[in-house]
């Protein structure tokens, strides 16, 4: 038996947690949300190729914060298996020795992350066009084949996921790490690796004016990738908090404005005017000339509002709140969507951009299972307490669960690394939506 945390069916908790005001949630979601703290059996492999691993780190993304708080929009449901362990920002050992698609060996406690998406050759499927087009990212057949419904790991019963001690992955999806790179820094890999797609996912002429909307972790790490693999022009950030904007700069914003004075900012920065209906919020004629989407929440509607005519919205984040599509029809705009990371070589720039001294201290906080709710919490608040990207160790734990939506183990062991007191951060209900992550992915 393994130690895990489970999120399973229970609409009532999902509902519950979806009505609560944004500055209850960092403090009330935890108890809300549809998670138990349990003992469960690990997840076998399911067929060739597959392999056991034992979790190093697991950091929490937006998409899960975004599920435990009950905002996670009805269209993925078909795409997820029930109960089942979140957790698709991976660092691992691996239990057994494998031999890669390229011949290599890995040895049993090879440091590995994983690339979370589960296309045809995981499933014994297909392939399907997208995954025959190397595109496993859209892949078609994510619920069919040898493992249950998951549209990644973290998201299929049958795989487990990183918030547990044990969790299994096909050697398609593993990515080694290099001796020299501390674990802090390999677990930021998946989600530098969605970074990563976004970015290759348009085209960025030299020059080119963008704007990034939200500075959670996507959009600093976004940053971070625009400005090492793209010949961008000016970066603007649209950050909420001061160690948000400092933290931006550092990876290569040319710029932070604050939510409330977005417009007036980018119409000095552009050149634009500054338009204001009778109803609603104003918007700009001109604009940048990208604009991508970080916050997976309202940003979007910051963002149709932020770009020029003919320009391009880049959704990065995971989309969680209606959009007036108005200003793409009206200004004939390019809306583009990224989601995940396209293969291994997604996750070879991630690994080596994980290396860059901005991202030091990303990873500040790293809580045990057994103190779940505090993780959360933290994560929920991320913002204002001047953190970045939270995660679990699941070795550090007492290992026994009891049993419930609400089992805690009967003694709490404290976190392994630098961790918030709960008092520091259940109480600093950040509501802005600009302060929470996309789908990290």
């Amino acid at each position: 038996m393994i130690l895990a945390l489970e999120y399973h069916r229970s609409p009532a908790r999902y509902l519950a947690a979806a009505r609560l005001p944004g500055r209850l949630r960092p403090a009330a979601v935890p108890s809300l949300a549809p998670l138990r703290l349990t003992n469960r059996p690990a997840p076998n492999t399911p067929g060739p190729g597959w392999v056991r691993l034992r979790t190093v780190l697991s950091g929490i993304c937006g998409s899960d914060l975004a599920m435990a708080a009950g905002k996670v929009s009805p269209y993925l449901g078909p795409l997820t298996s029930m109960p089942f362990v979140p957790g698709h920002e991976v660092l691992a050992e691996l239990m057994d020795d494998v031999r890669m698609d390229d011949g290599t060996d890995l040895r049993a406690g090879t440091r590995v992350v994983i690339d979370p998406v589960l296309p045809c050759r995981t499933r014994g499927t297909g392939p399907c066009p997208p995954c025959a087009s190397g595109h496993e990212n859209r892949c078609d057949h994510v619920n069919a084949g040898r493992i249950s419904a998951g549209l990644q790991t973290g998201f299929c019963a049958d795989t487990g996921g990183g918030w547990s001690e044990r969790l299994v992955a096909h050697r398609s999806q593993l990515h080694r790490v290099p001796d020299g790179l501390p674990s802090e820094r390999a677990v930021l890999a998946e989600p530098l690796a969605c970074a990563v797609r976004s970015v290759r996912r348009i085209d960025v002429p030299r020059g080119t004016s963008i704007v990034v909307v939200g500075a959670g972790t996507v959009g600093l790490l976004t940053v971070l990738a625009l400005r090492e693999l793209t010949p961008a022009g000016p970066i603007t950030v649209i950050a909420r908090h001061p160690g948000q904007r400092r933290r931006a700069v550092a990876l290569g914003a040319t710029e932070t404005i604050a939510p409330q004075a977005a417009l007036r900012g980018l119409r000095r920065i552009t050149g634009g005017s500054l338009v204001r209906p009778e109803l609603g919020p104003g918007y700009l004629l001109g604009g940048a000339d990208i604009v991508v989407e970080c916050t997976g929440g309202e940003g979007l509607d910051t963002a149709l509002r932020l770009v020029r005519a003919g320009g391009t919205v880049l959704l990065s984040g995971m989309p969680g709140k209606p959009a007036d599509l108005t200003p793409a029809w009206y200004r004939e705009l390019n809306i583009v969507g990224s989601y995940a990371s396209r293969g291994a070589d997604d996750f070879a720039a991630a690994l080596d951009l994980a290396s860059h001294d901005a991202l030091a201290g990303f990873v500040d906080s790293v809580y045990p299972l057994t103190r779940w709710r505090d993780a959360l919490s933290h994560a929920l608040s991320a913002g204002r307490s001047g953190s970045v990207k939270i995660a679990f160790d699941p070795r550090n734990g007492d290992g026994h669960a009891q049993n419930g939506d609400a089992g805690e183990p009967a003694a709490l062991t404290g976190p392994s690394r630098r961790t918030a007191s709960t008092s520091d951060t259940a109480s600093t209900g950040d509501t802005d939506h600009l302060d929470r992550e996309g789908a990290d992915g």
